[in-house]
């Protein structure tokens, strides 16, 4: 009988963990570096800006999906940084998250709610509640007029990507604009936005209000939006990927990679991604599974990508490696190129 012999411990005890150190003078890239040294959340974190950095670096076209309640929680302006600063590429996003953010460029707020305000006053006062933030429903039914009046004055006899109508709709927001926030920061950084969910909320109540008024026959073409993403996957050297959140919008954007067979083009992978979401995937559902679920059966990831899963509330993880970014981008970004993104209906317009 042949013993075999067992592996010597010292073959993986040879990184020891680095216990953080209080330094008042560092800033909060310099926090992330220290949190590389530790484990757990801590150290996803970590490596979350490290991906971040090495995609900058490596001329990556990066693709992020957000869905949720960001705006109102206070995220908008992070958003915004980040698209104004190349440092995404293209956005999907849910419905619901999009007019969040064109409800406060139209000039109105989210508030903080107490844990004393009940639902039932909050519903006798005319207030919704996304959990601990409210807004007024009568300042978002405004909203939702205000985008069935902008609808009204498209052309009624075709149909409308939902890429092509929020870039339109970020060029009228940023007529009338006081500070930029996603829609706008796409439309002048002429950033593409999807949303797979465009149905799934008040942009499209303002449309359907406006139709049933018999003021337009708007409609749009969400297979344009299918075949325009593919074709940006298909032309992709190098791509990444930043989940903030599960949902429709993160199953939107990695269904890409599965039809790049249309144009012909194998599904070479993403050689990054992050997600960011406090989602557990131990039930089996995919939309918050971790960016290694499904990623080698349905080559969503290339075979020896880098990954980090941070198990975080995106409203801690943003500010932190946003701010982060801030402090430390400006040296990935001196090679990195805008992307050439060719749509079947290209959009012509200036890009300064």
């Amino acid at each position: 009988m042949v013993t075999q012999r067992k592996p010597r411990p010292s073959k993986y005890l040879t990184v020891p963990t680095r216990p953080v150190q209080v330094d008042r003078d560092r800033s909060v890239a310099g926090l992330l570096e220290k949190m590389e040294g530790t484990g757990f959340g801590a150290r996803q974190l970590a490596e979350a800006h490290r991906i971040w950095l090495d995609m900058l670096g490596d001329n990556t076209t990066i693709f992020v999906a957000a869905s949720g309640a960001l705006i109102p929680a206070g995220m908008r302006r992070l958003l915004a940084y980040v698209i104004k600063n190349r440092f995404v590429d293209v956005l999907v996003c849910s419905g619901a998250l999009l007019f969040h953010d064109l409800h406060e460029t139209l000039g109105r707020q989210h508030f903080q709610a107490h844990p004393q305000m009940t639902d039932a006053e909050l519903e006798a006062s005319q207030i919704s509640r996304m959990l601990d933030v409210i807004a007024s429903e009568e300042e978002y039914r405004e909203a939702e007029e205000w985008v069935g009046g902008f609808t009204n004055q498209l052309d009624q006899t075709r149909p409308y990507s939902t890429r092509e109508f929020l870039h339109l709709l970020g060029r009228e927001l940023a007529e009338i604009a006081t500070d930029d926030g996603v829609l706008t920061s796409a439309y002048k950084a002429r950033v593409p936005i999807f949303c797979p969910t465009i149905a799934d909320s008040s942009i499209s109540i303002g449309i359907a209000n406006s139709r049933f008024e018999k003021k337009n026959n708007f409609q749009f073409d969400l297979i344009q939006d299918v075949l325009d993403l593919t074709q940006v996957a298909a032309r992709a050297r190098v791509s990444g990927v930043i989940n903030i959140g599960g949902g429709t919008s993160r199953s939107f954007l990695h269904q890409m990679e599965v039809a790049t067979n249309i144009v012909k083009t194998p599904a070479r992978g993403h050689k990054y991604a992050i997600q960011i979401s406090s989602d557990a995937p131990h039930p089996g559902g995919r939309s918050a599974g971790t960016v290694n679920d499904e990623s080698l059966i349905y080559g969503k990831l290339a075979r020896g990508a880098v990954s980090a899963y941070v198990n975080c509330d995106a409203t801690i993880a943003l500010p932190i490696l946003v701010t982060s970014l801030s402090q430390t981008a400006a040296k990935y970004m001196k090679g990195r190129k805008r992307p050439n993104f060719i749509f079947a209906r290209e959009l012509t317009i200036e890009v300064p």
